[in-house]
């Protein structure tokens, strides 16, 4: 497999108290498969390749999410970088076996996220096709902090949205042209429409072939849907969550490589 370029999200994990019972609904929803695990831990497959996680709850405090992780040559260094630009490592350079290095880490309005220095592990093996991960964005209170945070550890480039519906931001790597060609993530606003209590959080989409029938299977599953299907300029998008409560969303693209922005 091929290393990540620096900053791309190259994994997505979900934290469960029942890992069965994800299993069983991300089995029925997105037709993944399933390894046997390791101290809880199970990698699901789609076609046979790697494209998430499913993980125990370490602790009933921890809250039910999903997660991204950023990939990173060395991920000391950029946790350093991470506290000097203002954010906080929550977890320091944890090795996971031989498959790869990890860091969680928190933006400066909250948003958790993690770092994943590859090892035997790089990280998705199928990305951007049904029934696997296609694009995240992280919903803040405090774009005037997180904006510069973001382009600092990992030089994104960052494009604003002026047509946009809400105060939209996308990011492109380092290096590249930013747009909506090169954009693998974006940051979004948390506005009054949401509970004042909800904290800066990151959301994770899945593509999908229908949005509607996708909504229609979660809440048959035990699931809700959070934000009904609608259409934006790239696709259909739904904001759903799993029989546990961890949110996230799928996109229905109308070709291959389209972007939800």
């Amino acid at each position: 497999m091929a290393a990540f370029t620096e900053g791309t999200p190259c994994w997505v994990d979900a934290a469960l108290p029942d890992v069965e019972a994800g299993k069983r609904f991300y089995g029925e929803l997105f037709g993944w498969t399933f390894d046997e695990g390791d101290g809880g831990y199970v990698n699901a497959f789609s076609d046979g390749k790697l494209v998430a996680g499913l993980a125990p709850k370490r602790d009933g405090r921890m809250p039910t999410v999903w997660g991204v992780y950023f990939a990173t040559r060395d991920a000391a260094a950029l946790g350093r970088k991470i506290t000097e630009a203002g954010g906080q490592v929550i977890t320091y350079p944890q090795p996971v076996g031989t498959a790869g290095t990890i860091v969680e880490a928190a933006d400066p309005g909250g948003a958790v996220f993690g770092l994943w220095q590859a090892g035997d592990k790089p990280g998705f093996e199928k990305q951007g096709k049904p029934g696997s991960f296609c694009w995240t964005e992280v919903y803040t209170r405090d774009k005037e902090s997180v904006d510069p945070f973001y382009e600092s550890i990992f030089g994104f480039q960052g494009k604003d949205l002026p047509d946009a519906p809400i105060d939209f931001r996308t990011w492109s790597p380092a290096g590249t042209e930013p747009g909506e060609d090169t954009a693998i993530g974006g940051r979004s606003m948390l506005t009054d429409a949401f509970p004042a209590e909800m904290p800066g959080h990151f959301l994770i989409y899945f593509c999908v072939e229908d949005c509607d029938e996708a909504a229609a299977a979660v809440t048959r599953l035990g699931g809700r849907v959070q934000a009904p299907p609608f259409d934006i300029p790239h696709g259909r998008i739904a904001v759903l969550a799993d029989n546990q409560g961890a949110s996230f969303a799928v996109l229905a693209e109308p070709e291959e490589g389209a972007k939800a922005v």
